[in-house]
């Protein structure tokens, strides 16, 4: 059995290769085609892996990057693809990075937080999007500010606007446009993370599948595939990660 063949009867057990897409990741699904189907980055790189392995792509969307990973457990989808987080790890398994997206603070108008260190200290409050890739990272990480946890990007600016919250954690490309709807808020010029987009495949599966995944992945990254995948679906704020 040849490796892709291997490949294919790890990810792609019932002749289709089922994808798992987070449709809450703006700068990855930027759109839809006419027949409903999600279009951006992450798509463009699930088509890639099916032309490869020379099967049918089947997109299946989920509101949030939980979900997602929720349904790992399940077999609900054969690769998905979200931000590779040592929480996801333990039900994953993950390639490197294919892109990276750097998250940090907005505050509000008079606040006298400079820096992201600024933000970590008692009495602070941050509203964050539960179990978005940031938010792992932040409940790991913070050490003396409250982390004030909703479901959803909207959700966490209206808590952060309504509650007048010391902080809004996020992706900085999302809060350049949140910024906008605050005059006087701003976004801090530090960034605390990096969330790293990569592509998951249920630990249940073989390991000649993500064998294959992780080269294939750092193969997109070295050819210019990613990087044209950026520009075809003109996304600002996302960059190519560095080679594993």
């Amino acid at each position: 059995m040849t490796q892709i063949d291997e490949a294919r009867a790890a990810l792609a057990p019932n002749g289709e290769l089922r994808a798992a897409i987070n449709l809450g990741n703006f700068l990855l699904v930027t759109g839809k085609t006419a027949s409903g189907d999600p279009q951006g980055v992450s798509p463009s790189v699930a088509t890639a892996l099916a032309d490869r392995l020379s099967v049918p792509l089947r997109l299946i969307g989920y509101d949030t990057p939980g979900q997602v990973a929720d349904a790992a457990v399940l077999e609900e989808w054969d690769i998905g693809n979200i931000g590779a987080e040592p929480k996801r790890a333990e039900t994953i398994n993950f390639t490197a990075a294919y892109c990276e997206i750097e998250s940090t603070y907005m505050v509000p108008p008079g606040s006298t937080l400079q820096t992201v260190d600024d933000v970590d200290k008692p009495g602070i409050r941050i509203a964050v999007s539960a179990r978005s890739a940031y938010e792992l990272w932040l409940s790991r990480n913070i050490k003396h500010a409250k982390l004030v946890l909703v479901d959803g990007l909207d959700a966490s600016y209206q808590i952060f606007e309504q509650d007048k919250l010391d902080a809004l954690a996020g992706l900085r490309p999302r809060l350049i446009s949140d910024v906008e709807r605050m005059p006087g808020a701003r976004i801090l010029d530090e960034k605390f993370s990096a969330v790293q987009q990569a592509v998951g495949a249920p630990k249940s599966r073989p390991e000649a599948g993500i064998r294959f995944l992780v080269e294939f992945i750092e193969e997109l990254k070295a050819n210019g595939t990613i990087a044209q995948f950026i520009t075809q679906h003109e996304v600002r704020g996302l960059s190519v990660a560095p080679p594993a």
